[in-house]
C-alpha cells in the first residue's frame, strides 16, 4: 500500500466515523421527541398521570443535586454551575441574624428586626416558589450540599424558579419581622440548630 492509497482510506474511515456519529445525534433527538410527544400524549389523556407528575415535580421536587452528583460522575465538571454562572459583583453579602428562635411546625421561626432582608445561607438551585399552608410565602432552595431549605413569610425579590442562587445573596424582606425555615434532606426533617 502506497501513501496516496493510506491517505484516501484515511479520509474514507473519517467520512465514516462523522457519518456514524451524524446519525447517532440525529437518532438520539429523535429519542427525545418521542419520548416528549409520548410524555404530553399520556398527559393529555390520562389526567391522573398529569397529577402524578405535578405531585412529583411541584410537592416533592426534583433532586437535582443527584442529578448533578451523576453528571460529574460520569461526564466531569464540564458543565458545572461555576462556569454557567457568570461571575459579577456581590452587592448584597449578608450573615443570617435573628434576635429569637421558637420551634414551629417543622422548622424555626426566628424574630427579626423589621425590613430585615433575609440572606442566602447556602448556594443552591431555587426548587420551589408559592404559598405554603401556615407559613405564608415561600422559597424552597435545594442547597448544592443536598439540603432543601424553606424561606418562609417572606416578600420575594427578582428571584426565578430554577434560579442558581449564591450564598449570602438577597432572597426577600420578613413580613411582620418573623421568617419560618424549615431544613429537610430526603423528606426528612433536620434540626435548624445544625446550620442556622
Amino acid at each position: 500500500m502506497n501513501i496516496e492509497q493510506y491517505r484516501n482510506k484515511k479520509k474514507y474511515q473519517k467520512k465514516l466515523v462523522l457519518k456514524q456519529s451524524f446519525r447517532n445525534f440525529i437518532s438520539r433527538c429523535l429519542i427525545v421527541i418521542i419520548l416528549v410527544l409520548g410524555c404530553l400524549i399520556a398527559i393529555k389523556s390520562h389526567p391522573s398521570f398529569k397529577t402524578k407528575i405535578i405531585k412529583y415535580v411541584y410537592e416533592d421536587n426534583i433532586n437535582f443535586t443527584k442529578f448533578k452528583n451523576i453528571y460529574d460522575k460520569y461526564f466531569g465538571k464540564i458543565l458545572s454551575v461555576d462556569k454557567v454562572v457568570p461571575t459579577e459583583e456581590k452587592v448584597f453579602n449578608e450573615q443570617l441574624s435573628y434576635q429569637k428562635a421558637n420551634i414551629y411546625k417543622d422548622g424555626v421561626e426566628l424574630k427579626v428586626d423589621n425590613n430585615y432582608l433575609v440572606p442566602n445561607l447556602e448556594s443552591g438551585i431555587v426548587v420551589f416558589m408559592g404559598n405554603k399552608e401556615e407559613y405564608g410565602n415561600t422559597i424552597i432552595i435545594e442547597q448544592i450540599n443536598g439540603i432543601d431549605v424553606w424561606y418562609s413569610n417572606i416578600k420575594t425579590t427578582d428571584i426565578k424558579l430554577y434560579d442558581y442562587i449564591e450564598k449570602g445573596k438577597l432572597i426577600g424582606e420578613a413580613v411582620d419581622q418573623k421568617i419560618y425555615m424549615v431544613f429537610q434532606k430526603d423528606g426528612k426533617n433536620l434540626d435548624y440548630k445544625d446550620y442556622i
